[in-house]
Protein backbone atom coordinates (compact mmCIF):
# COMPACT_ATOMS: atom_id res chain seq x y z
CA UNK A 1 0.00 0.00 0.00
CA UNK A 2 1.52 3.29 -1.13
CA UNK A 3 1.59 6.07 1.45
CA UNK A 4 -0.02 9.32 0.32
CA UNK A 5 2.16 12.43 0.51
CA UNK A 6 0.43 15.32 2.33
CA UNK A 7 1.23 18.25 0.03
CA UNK A 8 -0.22 20.91 2.35
CA UNK A 9 1.90 19.70 5.25
CA UNK A 10 4.95 19.72 2.96
CA UNK A 11 4.21 23.32 1.96
CA UNK A 12 4.15 24.19 5.65
CA UNK A 13 7.42 22.34 6.34
CA UNK A 14 9.27 24.02 3.47
CA UNK A 15 7.81 27.43 4.37
CA UNK A 16 8.99 26.98 7.96
CA UNK A 17 12.42 25.71 6.89
CA UNK A 18 12.77 28.86 4.80
CA UNK A 19 11.78 31.01 7.77
CA UNK A 20 8.73 32.36 5.95
CA UNK A 21 5.54 33.30 7.79
CA UNK A 22 2.09 32.44 6.44
CA UNK A 23 1.43 36.15 5.89
CA UNK A 24 4.53 36.44 3.71
CA UNK A 25 3.53 33.47 1.58
CA UNK A 26 0.04 34.95 1.25
CA UNK A 27 1.56 38.24 0.08
CA UNK A 28 3.73 36.39 -2.46
CA UNK A 29 0.67 34.56 -3.84
CA UNK A 30 -1.30 37.77 -4.42
CA UNK A 31 -4.20 39.88 -3.23
CA UNK A 32 -6.66 36.98 -3.00
CA UNK A 33 -4.57 35.37 -0.26
CA UNK A 34 -4.32 35.92 3.48
CA UNK A 35 -2.92 34.07 6.50
CA UNK A 36 -6.15 32.14 7.11
CA UNK A 37 -6.25 30.85 3.51
CA UNK A 38 -2.63 29.71 3.81
CA UNK A 39 -3.51 27.89 7.04
CA UNK A 40 -6.38 26.12 5.28
CA UNK A 41 -4.14 25.33 2.30
CA UNK A 42 -1.54 23.73 4.56
CA UNK A 43 -4.23 21.42 5.94
CA UNK A 44 -5.11 20.06 2.46
CA UNK A 45 -3.74 16.66 1.50
CA UNK A 46 -3.62 17.49 -2.21
CA UNK A 47 -3.21 20.84 -3.94
CA UNK A 48 -4.21 21.63 -7.53
CA UNK A 49 -1.26 21.61 -9.93
CA UNK A 50 -1.50 25.28 -11.03
CA UNK A 51 -1.63 26.46 -7.40
CA UNK A 52 1.20 24.11 -6.47
CA UNK A 53 3.26 25.69 -9.25
CA UNK A 54 2.53 29.17 -7.84
CA UNK A 55 3.49 28.09 -4.34
CA UNK A 56 6.72 26.48 -5.48
CA UNK A 57 7.65 29.68 -7.33
CA UNK A 58 6.92 31.75 -4.20
CA UNK A 59 9.00 29.39 -2.04
CA UNK A 60 11.66 29.13 -4.77
CA UNK A 61 11.69 25.33 -4.62
CA UNK A 62 10.79 22.71 -7.26
CA UNK A 63 7.18 21.46 -7.37
CA UNK A 64 8.58 17.94 -7.08
CA UNK A 65 10.02 18.77 -3.65
CA UNK A 66 6.51 19.48 -2.35
CA UNK A 67 5.01 16.49 -4.12
CA UNK A 68 7.64 13.95 -3.07
CA UNK A 69 8.93 14.96 0.37
CA UNK A 70 8.14 12.26 2.90
CA UNK A 71 9.21 13.13 6.44
CA UNK A 72 9.01 9.52 7.60
CA UNK A 73 11.47 8.42 4.90
CA UNK A 74 13.80 11.32 5.75
CA UNK A 75 13.76 10.32 9.43
CA UNK A 76 14.46 6.68 8.49
CA UNK A 77 17.42 7.69 6.32
CA UNK A 78 18.85 9.84 9.10
CA UNK A 79 18.26 7.15 11.74
CA UNK A 80 19.93 4.49 9.58
CA UNK A 81 22.86 6.76 8.74
CA UNK A 82 23.98 7.23 12.34
CA UNK A 83 25.43 3.99 13.61
CA UNK A 84 28.45 3.02 15.70
CA UNK A 85 30.94 4.20 13.09
CA UNK A 86 29.15 7.39 12.19
CA UNK A 87 30.25 10.94 12.82
CA UNK A 88 27.56 11.30 15.50
CA UNK A 89 29.39 8.74 17.63
CA UNK A 90 32.94 9.86 16.80
CA UNK A 91 35.15 11.39 19.44
CA UNK A 92 36.36 14.97 19.01
CA UNK A 93 39.92 13.93 18.12
CA UNK A 94 38.66 11.71 15.26
CA UNK A 95 36.64 14.43 13.52
CA UNK A 96 38.24 15.85 10.41
CA UNK A 97 36.28 18.54 8.59
CA UNK A 98 36.45 18.57 4.81
CA UNK A 99 35.38 22.22 4.86
CA UNK A 100 36.12 25.31 6.90
CA UNK A 101 33.37 25.62 9.53
CA UNK A 102 33.86 29.39 9.64
CA UNK A 103 33.08 29.57 5.91
CA UNK A 104 29.83 27.70 6.53
CA UNK A 105 28.91 30.04 9.39
CA UNK A 106 29.59 33.05 7.17
CA UNK A 107 27.56 31.51 4.34
CA UNK A 108 24.62 30.95 6.68
CA UNK A 109 24.96 34.47 8.07
CA UNK A 110 24.96 35.95 4.57
CA UNK A 111 21.85 33.97 3.66
CA UNK A 112 20.15 35.12 6.86
CA UNK A 113 21.13 38.72 6.16
CA UNK A 114 19.81 38.48 2.59
CA UNK A 115 16.54 37.04 3.92
CA UNK A 116 16.22 39.89 6.41
CA UNK A 117 16.86 42.42 3.64
CA UNK A 118 14.11 40.81 1.57
CA UNK A 119 11.74 41.10 4.53
CA UNK A 120 12.61 44.78 4.96
CA UNK A 121 11.98 45.44 1.27
CA UNK A 122 8.68 43.57 1.47
CA UNK A 123 7.62 45.65 4.46
CA UNK A 124 8.59 48.83 2.59
CA UNK A 125 6.43 47.74 -0.36
CA UNK A 126 3.50 47.02 1.94
CA UNK A 127 3.87 50.40 3.65
CA UNK A 128 4.04 52.16 0.29
CA UNK A 129 0.81 50.44 -0.81
CA UNK A 130 -0.90 51.51 2.39
CA UNK A 131 -0.12 55.22 1.79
Amino acid sequence: MEKKIHEGRNVKRFREMLGMKQETLAYELGDDWNQKKISLLEAKETIDAPLLQQISAALKIPVEAIQNFDEEQAVNIIANTFNEGSIANATAENIQCTFNPLDKVMELFERLLASEREKVELMKEILEKMK
